[in-house]
């Protein structure tokens, strides 16, 4: 990891030239990876890194939601690892204001903040690669049709992937899955 997180980068991307197999069942989301060029990421690491993400057991693949596949074109989206200027402004496009410190989902897919793939959020209690469970699956959350963000179900529990558990956590736990070891969906009530 940098010393220090670039502020900004150049707009251009390198897109990962690694393709891979279908994981999960349901309607299959084709995407591709494209990390911000001179920001010290390799694109095909990022790449294999979310495609674990994606395929891992607590996912939304292996729950029927979704199936995913790794491909170099022909993407139905593009996640995107941008310096957090870039990623503003790809996110502002949207109408939506990250304050160098968020991420989003735009109409071409999703918005990684390059500050918050390498360190993590203050608010979440695991390492800087277990947020980037979160940052993926939160994300690939609204990719498949979830819009609304959830709130905490209770103090104790496990806060829901689809809480902006970065904005803090209300009593809950930290958490980057959107399921239970036991394949019980994380839940919490409906963010207005």
């Amino acid at each position: 990891m940098p010393a220090s997180v670039p502020a900004s980068g150049p707009g251009t991307f390198t897109s990962a030239r690694t393709a891979g197999a279908a994981v999960g069942s349901g309607p299959l989301r084709r995407y591709r990876v494209q990390v911000e060029d001179g920001i010290g990421i390799s694109a095909a690491d990022a790449a294999r890194e979310i495609e674990a993400i994606l395929a891992h057991p607590r996912g939304w693949a292996a729950h029927g939601r979704g199936s995913f596949q790794l491909v170099t074109e022909n993407a139905d989206f593009v996640i995107r690892i941008a310096t957090p200027k870039t990623a503003d402004k790809l996110c502002l496009a949207q109408g939506l204001n990250t304050r160098g410190e968020y991420n989003c989902e735009t109409t071409e897919g999703v918005v990684v903040n390059l500050k918050r793939w390498l360190t993590g959020s203050p608010t979440f209690s695991g390492t800087p690669a277990e947020y980037r469970h979160l940052i993926i699956n939160h994300e690939i959350g609204h990719e498949i049709g979830i819009r609304t963000h959830m709130a905490c179900p209770g103090p104790g529990k496990p806060a829901p992937v689809m809480m902006q558990q970065i904005k803090g956590l209300h009593g809950c736990v930290s958490n980057a899955w959107p399921y239970d070891e036991d394949g019980r969906y994380i839940t919490g009530p409906i963010v207005p």
